[in-house]
């Protein structure tokens, strides 16, 4: 593969474009989405009784940002001297953070489906996906997954639930795509709180895609028989939630199945690649109230 220059623009295309960069002399990948701004750590403090992965907070143009140790969290060992230290400043999750790496390679730019997803002897683990370029081998990182294994109240939790109506949702019928199998059980659990029994999951948006063709194949427009919203994620190896939006949304018959895009990707800044495919919802992972709220909408506008 050829390194690509240009800024990806469109959405729903199925492709993405990676920062590639090193800790301990290891290659990993982040979605170029993710990330703010590259910098060099300026002046640190250290955060009394924090845990080993958070190396301090810093500065950023006035904005106190908690500076977490990559190497610390993939090798158990932490850097020495931070000082003058790359770092990726990113934003998710409706939190802004940074990750010190030791260099940044550049940025490339390839199909989802090019994005191998780990076998199962490796689930569960920080790598999401595997990428073959320059004759190496690119580990895809779960940011979301190292913020909550720090934090567990940064990501969606039955006490978010504390202000949703609980009530007999039986009779909706979801189908939901993520690829993180934590995020997964976090959702079963959380609606099953809530009051939901009907749910299919899915491991990417290739798995949901193809289930969805076969069964508009065997049912037409009775497919709605089986589900009535689609809830997907956006970062997904073999296919993301945005070119699965588009799909659903440009077949003739399963463009009226309502597509929520739950992610902690959805920002100010990206809300328009969601609308561009013709999302119905789009909103920012933890928010889990918000979630059952519009799956209760737009449920009641199919009735």
């Amino acid at each position: 593969m050829k390194e690509e220059k240009g800024i990806l623009l469109e959405s729903g295309t199925g492709e993405v474009e990676i920062l590639k960069f090193t800790v301990n002399n290891k290659f990993y990948a982040i979605n170029v989405v993710k990330v703010r701004e590259i910098l060099q750590v300026g002046t640190t403090s250290k955060v009394p009784n924090s845990t080993p992965s958070i190396a301090g907070i810093t500065l950023v143009r006035g904005d106190v940002v908690t500076l977490i140790d990559l190497k610390y969290v993939l090798e158990k060992e932490a850097y020495g001297d931070i000082a003058h230290k790359m770092t990726l400043l990113c934003e998710f999750n409706q939190l802004r953070v940074a990750y010190l790496v030791d260099e940044v390679l550049g940025i490339h730019r390839l199909k989802w489906s090019d994005i191998k997803k780990p076998d199962a002897l490796i689930e569960n683990t920080l790598v999401i996906g595997n990428i073959q370029l320059d004759d190496r081998i690119y580990m895809l990182l779960d940011f979301e997954k190292i913020v909550m294994d720090i934090n567990p109240n940064t990501g969606i939790t039955l006490q978010r639930m504390e202000s949703v109506e609980k009530r007999d949702r039986s009779k909706i019928k979801l189908f939901l795509a993520d690829d993180s199998s934590t995020i997964r059980k976090i959702l079963l659990d959380t609606l099953s709180a809530a009051g939901f029994v009907g749910m299919r999951f899915f491991n990417d948006g290739q798995e949901a895609s193809d289930y969805l063709m076969n069964l508009v194949e065997q049912k037409g427009d009775r497919f709605v028989e089986d589900v009535h919203v689609m809830i997907t994620d956006i970062e997904m190896p073999q296919l993301d939630g945005h070119t699965l939006t588009r799909r659903i949304k440009e077949h003739k018959i399963l463009k009226k199945l309502p597509v929520i895009i739950f992610s902690s990707l959805i920002t100010g800044d990206l809300r328009h690649k969601g609308e561009a495919v013709g999302a119905d919802s789009q909103m920012s992972k933890p928010e889990i109230g918000q979630l059952v709220g519009m799956i209760d909408l737009l449920y009641d506008k199919l009735k």
